[in-house]
């Protein structure tokens, strides 16, 4: 009996050392950077730097390449396989055994080894085999074949406003992230796209092949929603914008490599000068091996791989839209990655009728911020299949792309704005803005309130105060415009009463909200002669 209990651990050990694990390894430093600070072209494209420009954003360590010599001596070491790269975060995303992979942390230039299983990152490593689940993945749709007219998703957030003042899109650019294309470049609704130029080019990250046309039909679906047009049955929200097609989801397994590859499409997306990315994808814990699976506590927007990858994003100057997720309807209703990103728009799911969908993801994310953000129709969602078929299907994975046209629409409207201002401009038209809640966030979104908002801007000399975040948990920013330096700020509650008056400066250009309670609060800043209202928010 002893002797059969050794070779039982024996081959549990054995296992433990020779099974393949995901990891990411971070390094610590790039030396190319003052080549790529000087030569900028060299890693991003004249319309990217053009946007950063137009936003103020300067390029950074983050942006230079990861060091060409650290990716060849990690391909050589033994029994590494590289699966992705990510210059934002420096890291590469390897394949291996355990003890192949610790054997990493001996180079140096190697920060970090990072396992996509968090047990065998403590100290205490385990030893015992998981279970590996059979993976059907659905993509979280219902597909009935039923025709129908696509015109109540778009009225529902007054789309139609912003299509008759010639805003559909045109200059715009859209990366969609999904798990695949068919039929777009054969099916009658994306024949506009495909006559107009307006699909850019795309890349399968999954089998490293230029042809995006294959895969997964989901996000041929998705992609309808915005660019999609047959006319009397489908017109999407965005329909003159331009698209780039990325394959990230692997269809048929759930794997942490795709996180990493999606932050490998966001990074080129961003090079190619894209405006907003589409990803109506989420991770939380279905992964085909459980020991990979997120828990509610990692929803906090600074865990996992790829929400980290979709907050840089927001950073070089993109918005991020995402689909909420579907589990509302489950034992663990929340929110998914990367939908737990501080600054990217989370779209959860309504009716027609503009009712909860009973399967749209709810919040709080774990640290307690308003999610989702927006919500759209995503269910019985008009939208067309690889064959070009009209249908109808459900999922928040269509309420994002919705929104996601309709941003490109309003973006065209106001091309000198931010995306910070783009994303406010977006909650502040929202139905619930003043009273948020974790099942519809901010509310269902009126774009033309939005393009009345962005009208309406009370002017300094020289440009205008800004306030963000708003909403805000705590701290204020405030930018000055150009001549002004000082000014004093005064903050009431909704009844008027005086509750804050702050002196402020281009100096000190932030303040603490921790005394207040959590509402809506009216603003005024007061500067040689000049003011300027307006409500914030405080969660």
């Amino acid at each position: 009996m002893k002797k059969i209990v050794q070779l039982f651990i024996a081959f549990f050990v054995t296992f433990s050392a020779f099974s393949q694990e995901d990891a990411w390894v971070y390094f610590n430093a790039k030396p190319n950077a003052s080549f790529y600070y000087n030569a900028p072209l060299e890693m991003l494209s004249q319309r990217a730097l053009d946007r950063r420009t137009n936003q103020n954003i300067v390029i950074d360590f983050k942006d230079i390449p990861i060091e060409s010599s650290y990716i060849t001596q990690i391909k050589a070491a033994t029994g590494i396989v590289v699966m992705a790269k990510s210059k934002w975060l420096n890291a590469l995303h390897i394949r291996g055994n355990q003890a192949n992979i610790e054997a990493l942390k001996l180079l140096s230039f190697v920060e970090k080894v990072d396992f996509a299983d968090k047990t065998l990152n403590q100290a205490g490593k385990k030893t015992t085999i998981t279970k590996v689940k059979t993976t059907n993945k659905k993509l979280e749709t219902q597909v009935n074949f039923a025709y129908g007219n696509s015109a109540n998703q778009i009225q529902m957030l007054q789309g139609q406003v912003m299509h008759q003042q010639n805003y559909t899109g045109s200059g715009k650019i859209i990366a969609v992230m999904d798990a695949g294309f068919p039929g777009v470049n054969t099916a009658l609704p994306f024949q506009r796209l495909r006559d107009n130029n307006q699909i850019l080019g795309g890349y399968d990250y999954v089998l490293r092949n230029p042809d995006f046309y294959t895969g997964s039909s989901h996000g041929t679906s998705v992609l309808s929603t915005m660019g999609g047009y047959k006319e009397n049955f489908l017109v999407g929200t965005a329909p003159d914008a331009s698209y780039y097609l990325f394959i990230t989801e692997d269809d048929t397994s759930e794997n942490p490599v795709e996180e990493s590859l999606w932050v490998e499409a966001a990074e080129k997306a961003d090079s190619l000068g894209v405006d907003v990315i589409n990803t109506s994808l989420g991770y939380s814990d279905e992964h085909t091996n459980p020991a990979y699976d997120y828990s509610y506590s990692d929803m906090n927007g600074a865990t996992t791989f790829i929400s980290k990858g979709a907050e840089i994003a927001f950073s070089r100057g993109m918005l991020v839209v995402v689909s909420a997720g579907n589990s509302g309807g489950s034992a663990n209703p929340y929110i998914s990655a990367p939908a737990d990103a501080v600054s990217v728009i989370a779209v959860g799911a309504v009716t027609p009728t503009e009712n909860l969908a009973s399967f749209s993801s709810i919040g709080p994310s774990f640290d307690g911020r308003i999610k989702p953000d927006v919500m759209a129709q995503g269910y019985a969602t008009v939208l067309s299949n690889e064959s070009g078929n009209i249908v109808t299907s459900s999922g928040t994975s269509f309420s994002s792309p919705i929104i996601a046209g309709m941003i490109a629409c309003l973006w065209q409207a106001f091309p000198e704005k931010t995306n910070q201002e783009i994303k406010q401009l977006l909650y502040e038209s929202a139905d619930k803005f003043a009273t948020p809640n974790y099942q519809f966030g901010y509310g269902i979104p009126d774009f033309a309130l939005a393009i009345s908002n962005g009208l309406v801007v009370e002017q300094f000399n020289g440009g205008d105060f800004k306030m963000y975040p708003n909403p805000t948990n705590d701290i204020l920013s405030i930018s000055f415009p150009e001549n002004f330096n000082q000014g004093t700020l005064f903050i009431y509650s909704i009844l008027g009463q005086k509750l804050v008056e702050q002196k402020i400066s281009n100096q000190f250009t932030t303040l603490s909200l921790k005394t207040l309670n959590q509402g809506m609060y009216v603003y005024k800043i007061e500067a040689k002669g000049y003011y300027k209202t307006g409500k914030i928010i405080k969660h």
